[in-house]
């Protein structure tokens, strides 16, 4: 269900502790913090609470300095959280945390927004978001995956992966013996997800050439593995728990424990960075064709259909381009993506279609540097959030209608943009 804040419910605030009981508490008398403890997913109840009428969502974002968390419904900043050098952000799986991939490891940051199940419903809590000092050390923090219940962190100067229920987020799973750990035969920019059965799709390569995946049962033992895919990079899931993996030349199409190859219409034609859904046998990537270009201003996507491992590209109106940031899918499927004219592009991943393309942000350039801060895109319950680092402006945009419905100023450049829902999410 779509969650517009210009149709949010406001709820009467009701401050609790986490965990507290139903009945403990009323309006009009707030419940005291419950005493310091831990619950047993590991999150600290000593934080006040605050009940409300539905999920918040929340944004965040980093800066020169910093990681930023904003109520996703009036974009006002809930948190200023110090952060040295370049970081990036994912959402770490629980629809609360959020991984931030910094200097140590995998700093792990509470959005301040969750839900608690009780019987046939839940009840929906706001609190202060805060870095909870639980850090996944790496040496190079890479990509962080969520699938299944389950978050998958990749540390690139090492290979090791580890990977635990994202429920555990909130406290140190390694520490606590409940994360399973593998350590690749070579450190590599790399990628694994580990599927519902159990099996973990594992990203192949060196420091020097990435070239494959291997596919490993519960036990760590090869079930298949596959070296056709020159500089492996990037993952997504589709449906049936189908996985896709990015190559130089196509895509490794993962299902049912078999690896099949896709081959691009052109000789080189990468797909670095893909987009898949649960609900969608279609598959989303970027794509580039040529090699000798400093900057590929492609104006192409793929999409990529694992029912019968085909592939087919979509031309952006105008000859437009984008970069790998500034794609999303939206809740029925659709690609949405961010075009240098500044207009959100809408692509019928059924049809091979756009559909709909929406002014956004001023005309911008694709940069060199990669870690520039350049307009970004991430989709969350129907809406599209995308920044505007040239104005420091963020705007949260219905994918289904194309409305920008809400626009804020920021206090400072964006950058990295995630977001998560503030409640529990499969």
């Amino acid at each position: 269900m779509r969650r517009s804040p210009l149709l949010a419910l406001t709820a009467l605030p009701l401050s609790l502790a986490l965990l507290t009981a139903c009945g403990g508490g009323s309006a009009e008398t707030p419940a005291a913090p419950a005493p310091s403890s831990t619950a047993e997913d590991g999150h600290d109840t000593s934080e006040e609470a605050t009940e409300v009428g539905a999920a918040k969502a929340r944004v965040a974002l980093t800066y020169d300095g910093g990681v930023q968390v904003l109520d996703a419904a009036t974009f006002e900043v809930l948190a200023d959280l110090p952060f040295d050098g370049f970081t990036r952000l994912n959402p770490a799986g629980d629809g609360r945390h959020v991984m931030v991939s910094g200097s140590g490891g995998f700093h792990v940051v509470d959005a301040g927004a969750w839900s608690e199940p009780h019987g046939d419903h839940a009840h929906y809590y706001t609190g202060e978001p805060h870095d909870t000092d639980v850090v996944y050390a790496a040496e190079k923090p890479g990509h962080v995956v969520t699938h299944a219940g389950k978050t998958t962190l990749f540390d690139d100067g090492t290979g090791h992966v580890v990977s635990f229920d994202s429920e555990h987020v909130g406290h140190d799973a390694v520490a606590e013996g409940e994360a399973r750990e593998y350590t690749t035969p070579a450190a590599h920019h790399g990628v694994a997800v580990e599927l519902s059965d159990g099996t973990l799709v594992v990203t192949e390569g060196t420091e020097e050439a990435r070239t494959g995946v291997r596919l490993l049962d519960a036990q760590d033992d090869e079930i298949a593995a596959s070296d056709q895919c020159p500089n492996t990079h990037g993952e997504t899931v589709a449906a049936d728990e189908t996985v896709v993996i990015g190559c130089t030349d196509g895509v490794l199409v993962i299902r049912d424990g078999q690896i099949q190859k896709v081959q691009s219409p052109d000789a080189y034609g990468r797909i670095g960075n893909q987009w898949g859904t649960d609900d969608s046998p279609i598959v989303v990537g970027d794509y580039k064709s040529n090699p000798d270009a400093e900057i590929d201003l492609t104006t192409r996507i793929s999409l990529i259909d694992t029912t019968n491992a085909t592939m087919r590209l979509v031309e952006l109106p105008g000859g437009t381009s984008y970069w790998y940031r500034s794609i999303g899918r939206g809740e029925n499927g659709e690609a949405v993506v961010l075009g240098t004219d500044g207009q959100l592009h809408l692509v019928d991943t059924v049809a091979g279609t756009v559909t709909k393309s929406t002014p956004v942000v001023d005309p911008w350039e694709v940069q060199e540097d990669w870690q520039a801060p350049q307009p970004q895109v991430f989709t969350l319950d129907g809406t599209a959030y995308v920044t505007e680092p040239a104005t420091n402006e963020i705007h949260a945009v219905d994918i289904e209608t194309g409305e920008v419905y809400a626009s804020g100023t920021l206090t400072v450049q964006p950058n990295e943009l995630t977001a998560v829902p503030g409640e529990v999410t499969e």
